[in-house]
């Protein structure tokens, strides 16, 4: 038995001696949601293998005490935690899941109120399990397989999209685009890549009265014209045209993502239903019955099975919990440790952000939690400060 099946076990266990969840958490952590949504930078999912040594702490089914191991052990490096390194400088990663990279953004001020959010990413280099700081990239996204990633230029928004060796580090190929870019997206499949087109930097806002941003709602005229399906291995360009009103259902920066089966896009917007779906030619589409109660700041979405959506965070806990839903009616299934859940390992096991009881909200770490426990496995050190505080970093997942 390794160690990830001992942690599976233990939370099962967990589960079987305790209460289910109380039926009154339905209060939502409004600071919590509104962070959510004014984020600027959307997760992809992850994935690889690697040794690295490390203490991660285990809960053992024959005792009430700890099984401290190495990660170096973990068979095919299941559970890779550096719970001393906040930002990590060694390579995380849980299952299917890895942590492919991870950005800080600073706010750099310009003149007239204007102030530029300007990213800057740490890769993960596949042969060192190290994350290697990337200064030339506004944008990056991860293919699955973590071998390529599509990077953006500094100046947004960009006329062309690279496609970056992650083994060597090298652009091996760039793809010219008649619609300017300010994001990108892989498909699941990893062949075909979404760009959002803006036709002004989608990270410049400004600041008004009272402190206030303009991504909230966006007051200016909105920059986002629409999207691109680009093909990965001909470099083929498709651009739609999506109208976006008068800005006031739309951040500065709203970028497109991929739905579950790769057919279509979806956006977010304020106002409900909270989500748009079109066509690959721009097209408003019907929301996929499996999608329709997903939140689009909510990034780990889907369980790998389809059968378990993952949901806002829920009040009226001693610690931080998130719903997990039935995505067919939207119904509450259950709830799961997290502040904000990033990622789905399996079908039982989350990657998540979280805090300890009773300390600052701000302050929370990667962690591995499971449905039915109110346990959790550390995978990161804690962030400080708050979400515009310098130094504070945001993580790219990607797929094996």
């Amino acid at each position: 038995m390794n160690v990830d099946d001992l942690i599976r076990d233990s939370f099962r266990e967990q589960n079987a001696e305790s209460a289910p969840p109380p039926v009154d958490l339905a209060d939502r952590v409004l600071a919590v949601r509104r962070r959510r949504r004014t984020r600027t930078i959307a997760s992809v999912a992850v994935a690889t293998a690697a040794v690295v040594a490390v203490a991660v702490v285990v809960p053992r089914l024959d005792s009430g005490k700890n099984d401290v191991r190495p990660a170096n052990v973990l068979d095919h490096g299941d559970l890779i935690a550096h719970p001393d390194q906040s930002p990590p400088r060694d390579m995380i990663a849980a299952g299917r899941v890895v942590l492919a990279a991870y950005c800080t953004a600073t706010s750099v001020k310009q003149s007239g109120g204007r102030h530029t959010a300007v990213r800057t990413y740490w890769l993960l280099n596949p042969r060192t399990h190290t994350y290697e700081k990337a200064t030339k990239w506004s944008f990056v996204a991860i293919a699955p397989g973590l071998r390529t990633a599509a990077v953006l230029e500094r100046d947004l928004p960009a006329t062309r999209i690279g496609l970056l060796d992650l083994l060597t580090g090298k652009v091996e190929r760039w793809i010219p685009v008649e619609h300017t870019v300010g994001a990108v997206a892989f498909s699941p499949d990893g062949r075909t890549l979404l760009a959002t087109t803006y036709k002004k930097n989608p990270d410049v806002h400004v600041t008004l009265s009272g402190n206030q941003s303009s991504r909230w709602p966006n007051y200016q005229e909105p920059g986002r014209t629409g999207f691109s399906i680009v093909d990965v291995a001909s470099g083929t360009e498709s651009w739609s045209k999506v109208p976006s009103g008068d800005g006031t259902d739309l951040n500065d920066r709203q970028d497109f993502g991929f739905s579950r089966d790769g057919k279509l896009v979806y956006t977010g917007v304020t106002a409900e239903p909270g989500q748009q779906f079109y066509d690959f030619r721009g097209h408003p589409a019907p929301t996929p019955a499996l999608e329709k109660h997903l939140r689009w700041f909510v990034d780990a979405r889907l369980s790998p099975n389809g059968r378990l959506a993952a949901g806002d965070a829920s009040g009226g806990t001693e610690y931080s919990s998130s719903e997990i839903l039935n995505p067919t009616t939207g119904s509450r299934t259950t709830t799961v440790r997290g502040q904000q859940l990033l990622a789905w390992i399996d079908n039982e096991r989350l990657i998540a952000w979280d805090i300890t009881p009773g300390s600052n909200e701000f302050r929370n770490r990667l962690v591995v939690v499971a449905l039915g426990s109110d346990k959790e496995v550390p995978l990161s050190g804690f962030r400080g400060g708050d979400d515009h505080a310098a130094g504070r970093w945001t993580p790219v997942f990607a797929e094996r």
